[in-house]
């Protein structure tokens, strides 16, 4: 008997671990939103990574993380390490691009909830008197990251995030909240 329940805890396994590699290896989340300003005045808030307090959506999670910056204040080099509550978790982000009222392309290296590197970027766009603002990330997914995607709609999740941030941004940048 016990036999028989050994090698069926062993074919579960064994299915679920085909389950898992099976998934994708890469995740891609992106949202986007037009906002009623300049494309400059919308990437100063997103180009200093001091001015994330004020719209980020990770910053209202955990009030009390502890934030520290490096390199220059702003643009390419510009770093802001954080280390906050399980929401948050801890990790660096990097500005490794910055173009001017186009584009600003960052690296972000998670130490917690577990370690993980992936590429984030936000592009801004003229649309009429306001801007159209993308942003987007995007990493490899390890075999830890396909099996939490088995449980957690990871897009879902990340884009929702995203999507609040993008409101914040917008109604700071359209001077719509103080």
């Amino acid at each position: 008997m016990m036999k028989k329940v050994f090698l069926s805890l062993v074919f579960i396994a064994a299915v679920l671990s085909i389950v898992v590699a099976l998934q994708p290896d890469e995740f891609h989340v992106v949202r986007s939103t037009a906002i009623k300003a300049d494309a400059a005045a919308v990437f100063a808030h997103v180009n200093n990574l001091k001015r994330w307090e004020a719209w980020s959506p990770w910053a209202k999670l955990d009030p009390d993380a502890k934030s520290s910056y490096a390199g220059p204040i702003e643009g390419t080099g510009a770093a802001m390490t954080w280390s906050g509550n399980n929401q948050i978790g801890e990790g660096t982000m990097t500005i490794t691009e910055s173009r001017p009222n186009e584009l600003i392309r960052f690296r972000l290296d998670f130490v917690r909830p577990f370690a993980s590197t992936s590429i984030a970027e936000f592009t801004f766009k003229p649309e009429g008197a306001g801007t159209q603002v993308v942003w987007s990330m995007q990493g490899k997914n390890n075999f830890i990251g396909k099996a939490i995607g088995l449980i957690i709609d990871c897009d879902k999740m990340v884009g929702e995030q995203f999507e609040k941030g993008l409101l914040q941004l917008g109604l700071i940048t359209e001077g719509r909240v103080g």
